[in-house]
């Protein structure tokens, strides 16, 4: 079990899905047990969560758990995957300015922070294809501009096309973060050549040696640590468990006690094992402060207005520079 010594946010948690309302594979297997999740995350050294939304109904349910805490934050947008949606219902532009009224409505409310989760993926072209994909990863750079948010990436098998679009867009948002980046070295490098872009790790990034090296290359301050659960957890098969100090007990689901973890299911708490896997990979001791620095790039991107000054004050009392990682 961590202590809370360092002070974390997952950028990417997938609250809206069946796991935490206790249903896995269309079957309930406990009950809701979003208290206890959330709980254990404070517990960790979790300041902050951002819930992700990957389509209109999905953004909506989002901005509904964001409501129930202060801590709770999150994206509207919709996935590569479900791009498809915009031309279901006939009216692609009506969809859009649902859409675009869902972001303003959680922008006063303080809850919307990003637009998003919104991108290419090209691993699953059999749920939408790729000229649906690109033409509605463009249109939701007019959403970012017209609400001035930043953008809550997604790339998969797709990078030559992902940073042409970003490229070419670099005017219509402040920033964003790649998320659960698992591509190549040369797809990192041309993802830190683009002004303003973050890139975002869990599990999915830490699975392989050459996982850990392409990390380890990625400059501190242009880091993120997220859990993107219930998925993505590190596997005790991944290269990077060597370097996990944190353990939480679990139970496996039909087994589910409200203290414990669930086997296989992936939560915000763990976000502390994707801090250590990182610092591990990339030789830093000073896991504190590390965890300042990518609190630092969270609230630089994600909450610039009302965090601006304590983060400053974190990092310049103990945050991990470019030389210190390198």
């Amino acid at each position: 079990m961590a202590s809370n010594t360092v002070k974390l946010i997952d950028i990417a948690v997938n609250f809206t899905d069946g796991m935490f309302k206790g249903i896995y594979h269309g079957k309930q297997c406990h009950s809701a047990d979003l208290p206890s999740v959330l709980a254990r995350a404070w517990a960790a050294g979790v300041h902050r969560i951002i819930v992700t939304g990957g389509s209109l109904k999905e953004s909506r349910e989002a901005l509904e758990i964001a409501e129930t805490d202060g801590r709770l934050f999150c994206t509207v947008g919709v996935h590569p995957t479900r791009c498809g949606e915009f031309e279901e219902g006939g009216d692609p532009e009506g969809h859009f300015q649902a859409l675009l009224a869902l972001a303003k409505e959680g922008i006063e409310k303080g809850k919307v922070v990003a637009v998003g989760e919104c991108g290419l993926d090209y691993d699953r072209l059999q749920f939408c294809p790729s000229d649906i994909q690109k033409k509605y990863f463009e249109k939701q750079f007019e959403l970012a501009e017209a609400v001035k948010l930043p953008m809550f990436l997604h790339m998969r098998a797709a990078g030559e096309d992902f940073s042409e679009i970003v490229s070419q867009n670099l005017y219509r948002f402040p920033g964003g973060v790649t998320h659960s980046f698992t591509g190549t070295a040369e797809e990192r490098d041309k993802l830190l050549s683009i002004e303003n872009m973050f890139i975002g790790i869990n599990g999915c990034s830490l699975k392989t040696k050459e996982n850990l090296e392409i990390v380890g290359g990625i400059p501190a301050e242009r880091l993120m640590i997220e859990t993107d659960s219930p998925y993505c957890d590190i596997k005790n098969t991944h290269a990077g468990i060597q370097f996990v100090k944190s353990i939480w007990p679990s139970k496996k689901k039909e087994k589910y006690e409200p203290g414990l973890t669930v086997k296989g299911r992936n939560e915000p708490c763990l976000v502390r094992q994707v801090l250590e896997v990182v610092a591990g990979c990339k030789g830093i001791a000073d896991i504190e402060g590390l965890s300042k620095t990518l609190y630092h790039n969270t609230c630089r991107l994600f909450f610039p207005h009302d965090i601006d000054a304590s983060a400053d004050a974190q990092l310049e009392s103990g945050g991990v520079t470019a030389e210190q990682s390198s």
